[in-house]
């Protein structure tokens, strides 16, 4: 499995200089070439470069492997086909695409990076969970040099062994909410009332912060930038490894609801008071984070249709609208029976994927 791990780069005030000098000239060349490309209507690399590889190459002083790189970075922003009928445009400190031949890991502590002034040698800092993670497996393909808070990160792919996918014994369903992020099959519930109480604090902050408007309050509302996200993302990462441990432990497998176009869906039906926080719910990055995890523990995940899962009975299987009763509580109509209302979707979850796995005969 691929895997893309964030490394920090420990530069000095001449190595930063140079590497920001290279992106924006890098990213200032995409623009061009983005230019060039929409107005002759050439989408594809080949036909890109055939336009304009030395001009750009000439012009902006750019290595051979780096002209190329920003051809391949305009060329893929427009790979769909349903992007091509407006300009892209790149920031000055867009990231900057390198390969192996402009890019060498020397260890895990340094690494070898073109700049407009030849290639300088930058100090690595790497964590230890990368460290851990990495040891051992190919770095695989391309790494992206990008700039956050005035500190350069290298986004770097690599390899990693999967462990191979067993056959479970049973699923585990996992329910996934805004109130509760998610609830499983097997009763546990992982509540969302933090995320949601920082999320409407930080709301009022930024309110309050945007109408003084004084330098000192853009100052404040830079430094808690992505702090919410952050925040948001580490619980997300909590909730699917506890998850995909006890998937692993029991020998399940996990499923979960196809949730694609809900947004699209919900949003004529959502309040207005409840918009900030429906657009802010962050389901797809924990069911991403489940999926990875689960691949690289040999966990099977399957996805399934989500209607009507917490209005069937998963006792007679007897369906309503009335069977919930309330956003935490379900009462069958037909049976009478109760339970809380995530809980029962979950397990709803948990059978249909366990139906509609294939029969494999024995021979």
């Amino acid at each position: 499995m691929f895997k893309t791990i964030k490394v920090k780069l420990y530069t000095n005030s001449e190595q930063h200089d140079k590497l920001l000098r290279t992106m924006k000239r890098f990213n200032q060349a995409c623009n061009e070439i983005s230019h060039i490309a929409f107005n002759n209507k050439a989408f594809g690399k080949v036909s890109i470069q055939k336009l304009c590889y030395y001009h750009i190459r000439d012009k902006y002083n750019l290595s051979a492997q780096l002209t190329v790189r920003a051809i391949g970075k305009v060329a893929e922003s427009y790979r769909n086909k349903d992007t091509r009928k407006v300009l892209h445009t790149f920031k000055e400190t867009g990231a900057v695409v390198y390969d192996q031949r402009i890019l060498s890991f020397k260890g895990l502590d340094k690494v070898s990076i073109l700049t407009l002034d030849g290639r300088i040698l930058v100090q690595l800092i790497v964590c230890d969970y990368y460290k851990n993670a990495v040891h051992g497996v190919r770095v695989a393909g391309q790494a992206d040099l990008i700039l956050q808070d005035n500190i350069f990160y290298l986004l770097v792919v690599v390899d990693v062994p999967d462990d191979p996918e067993y056959k479970p014994k049973s699923y585990i369903g996992i329910d996934l909410g805004i109130k509760n992020i998610a609830t499983d099959s097997t009763g546990a519930n992982y509540s969302g009332n933090k995320v949601n109480a920082l999320r409407k604090r930080h709301r009022k902050l930024r309110q309050k912060l945007q109408s003084i408007g004084t330098k000192s309050a853009k100052r404040l509302l830079k430094k808690r930038s992505r702090k919410e996200q952050r925040f948001a993302r580490d619980v997300n990462h909590c909730i699917s490894k506890e998850l995909v441990g006890k998937a692993k432990g029991t020998q399940s497998g996990i499923a979960l609801e196809n949730l694609k176009g809900i947004r699209n869906r919900t949003e004529k039906t959502v309040r207005k008071s409840q918009r900030a926080q429906h657009s802010s719910w962050s389901f797809y990055q924990l069911r991403s984070f489940i999926e990875y995890k689960a691949k690289n523990a040999g966990v099977p995940v399957v996805l399934v249709d989500p209607r009507n899962t917490s209005r069937t009975c998963p006792e007679c299987g007897h369906v309503s609208k009335k069977n919930r009763v309330s956003r935490d509580s379900f009462c069958c109509q037909a049976c009478g029976y109760a339970g809380p209302a995530d809980n029962i979707a979950a397990r709803n979850i948990a059978s249909r994927a366990a139906v509609n796995q294939p029969n494999v005969g024995v021979a």
